[in-house]
């Protein structure tokens, strides 16, 4: 009898083990948006084992309109989510201690989109004009930027007005935006898919006008550092999630057609997931997952430059805001 009890005791205690190993390699990734290519790299580690291949269980959360990455991670939803970095500095600022382990995006693909035929040739032309802007944390570059140019934003003579903006391109071909936000991977082409040429558009990229922000980025909770089984998990994350990246880049159709087979919606479409895959794999080029410093001061300064009620992302200099310690040592193996 004795013996009975304790095989019956050494398997329950096995089974707790087993739990408590699998719970450990549990991740869960919250997006910042829909399924859709700006992502695909997460969908492609998982599609071809290599989260599995590094003893991880990733769960892949999408994002959409009513959904805000930082306020998941905070509820406890999330170990870690993909967000820009002007969010997470504001949301750091504000209390929420998040601290960037990757940056898979090297650059950034927003810009705003002009009709040509409203008289719009260069920044110049931008006063008394209406632009519609994305808010929900995604309205700092814009301000920064119109900072930068001494151009009011509370639609007031020689300013611009700004249209509040869905994320859609409505605006622009409703004719109630003389320019709207878009991404170039995204939105761009849904202009072009309305009928609109090249040739009919004008487009003023964020970081070629020298507004450099850090886009697609992933964060954790500063607390969850110190935790070194959480650091080991977050280094094999992050590994795995590199080389989806890099299996993206270089095959860029099968990738779509993987991120349209893990949309759940239905509403992607394979062309258009091609397209954007094609555009998005111009953002992660050159990254191995590691952030550049220079990068990070850039987006600080740039916030920094342009403080007011309408951009209040961050009003000092953040610290510890990043760690090089997860890329650091997912590189090294």
């Amino acid at each position: 009898m004795k013996r009975t009890f304790t095989a019956a005791a050494a398997a329950a205690l096995a089974a707790l083990a087993g739990a408590a190993a699998a719970q450990d390699n549990e991740v869960t990734l919250q997006l910042k948006w829909v399924t859709q290519a700006q992502f695909a790299g997460y969908y492609v580690a998982l599609d071809q084992g290599f989260y599995e291949a590094e003893g991880l269980d990733v769960t892949i959360l999408p994002g959409g309109p009513d959904i805000a990455p930082e306020q998941v991670i905070a509820g406890g939803g999330a170990d870690v989510i993909t967000t820009w970095m002007a969010a997470a500095l504001a949301a750091r600022e504000r209390g929420l201690p998040l601290v960037n382990i990757a940056q898979p995006f090297k650059t950034g693909g927003l810009q705003l989109t002009c009709l040509k035929s409203t008289g719009i040739e260069s920044e110049a032309d931008f006063a008394d004009k209406t632009l519609g802007v994305w808010f929900f944390g995604n309205e700092y570059p814009f301000y920064a930027y119109m900072a930068s140019l001494g151009l009011a934003t509370d639609g007031s003579e020689g300013g611009v007005e700004v249209l509040r903006q869905a994320f859609n391109v409505d605006p622009l071909v409703q004719g109630q935006a003389d320019c709207i936000s878009t991404m170039t991977y995204n939105e761009y082409g849904q202009v072009l898919d309305n009928g609109f040429t090249e040739e009919d558009l004008v487009n003023f990229n964020y970081l070629d006008m020298g507004i450099g922000m850090l886009e697609d980025g992933l964060y954790v909770m500063e607390e969850d550092l110190e935790d070194p089984e959480f650091v080991d998990k977050m280094v094999r994350f992050v590994r795995a999630s590199m080389e989806g990246w890099k299996w993206a880049e270089e095959n860029p159709e099968e990738a779509a057609e993987i991120v349209v087979e893990y949309d759940e919606t239905g509403a992607q479409t394979l062309e258009h997931q091609v397209y954007m895959m094609g555009e998005v794999a111009k953002l992660t080029a050159g990254s191995n997952g590691a952030l550049d410093p220079a990068d990070y001061e850039q987006t600080v300064a740039t916030l920094l430059s342009a403080v007011s009620e309408e951009n209040p992302a961050i009003t000092e200099e953040p610290e510890g805001a990043y760690t090089l310690e997860i890329t650091d040592a997912a590189l090294a193996e």
